[in-house]
């Protein structure tokens, strides 16, 4: 069963576990009887102590700190170097922002985009040997790409050409051929990437993941995707993340759904929680939806 469903409007949840407290950033859905505008503001983030109970703290990026004058879609927020990093897209362009406070207020780092060409959805994965940044290259078919950073987050040291998700199996391309929202877990050796399929706006959109022995891949496809998908009035579910628990191999899944059967928008924040079990001799992800 899942935690909670339709939680608040939302989109592209990122779910933070620090300090013993959550805090939860997602792109910014126009509700009922608010300023379509508001999409444009930037970033809000909702903190809680015991994942029912959500308080929207305001604005923790305003437009007027970012790169960027639409299309905020997508953050996402990491503690690094006693730092708060938020890596963003605007403008089908990746930045990113810092702040001494998961709450913000977060303000653009010095320099431009972290990509001159088109970007969305950065995912960060810090490693021993650098960061690397898992990010969609928006082309018309949203195919998912990996890339290293500089250790200080303002650009790009290397770029790996190579696809690392693209969409091709059944249940990926109901309505086109799009694979987003990625999200990688490391867990005994291995990466675990998440990865959204079909476009937000379907019904079909859904959850899947492949695995790798390296950041850089190659990926393998897990035979039992999807492990997120619609089911009677929540459909639409996807562009996820997860945040550890505190309790091995559990964590705590945000995804977003649409606010009906037959509506879109506004899309809703869900929560479920989500763990490894073993299968055939292979430790699988399951997310209790």
């Amino acid at each position: 069963m899942a935690i909670a469903e339709k939680l608040f409007p939302g989109a592209d949840p990122f779910i933070l576990n620090h300090g013993g407290k959550y805090y939860l950033y997602c792109t910014t859905e126009i509700a009922p009887g608010t300023d379509p505008k508001s999409v444009e503001d930037g970033f809000y983030v909702y903190s809680s102590d015991n994942l029912t109970d959500w308080k929207n703290e305001g604005l923790c990026l305003k437009k007027a700190d970012a790169i960027g004058e639409k299309w905020f879609w997508a953050p996402e927020v990491y503690y690094y170097k006693d730092k708060f990093y938020m890596v963003y897209s605007a403008e089908e362009h990746l930045a990113v922002a810092v702040s001494d406070s998961p709450l913000g207020p977060f303000r653009k780092l010095a320099g431009g985009w972290l990509r001159e060409d088109k970007a969305i959805d950065g995912h960060l994965l810090f490693e021993k040997d650098g960061v690397y940044m898992y990010y969609v290259r928006p082309d018309g078919r949203n195919r998912i790409f990996v890339a290293r950073l500089t250790p200080d987050l303002k650009a790009v040291e290397k770029e790996y050409d190579q696809v690392l998700i693209e969409a091709k199996e059944p249940w990926e391309t109901v309505d086109c051929e799009v694979a987003e929202g990625p999200f990688v877990l490391k867990r005994g050796g291995k990466y675990y990437l998440a990865y959204s399929a079909n476009h937000t706006r379907n019904a079909a959109y859904a959850v899947g993941y492949a695995v790798a022995d390296n950041p850089t891949g190659p990926f393998v496809k897990y035979a039992g995707n999807p492990v997120l998908y619609s089911k009677p009035g929540v459909v639409g579910v996807g562009h996820n993340s997860f945040a550890p628990t505190g309790k091995d191999g559990e964590y705590i899944c945000a995804y977003h759904c649409h606010s009906g059967n037959a509506d879109f928008r506004p899309r809703m924040v869900c929560l479920a929680y989500a763990r490894f079990e073993t299968e055939n001799g292979e430790e699988v992800l399951k997310i209790d939806f």
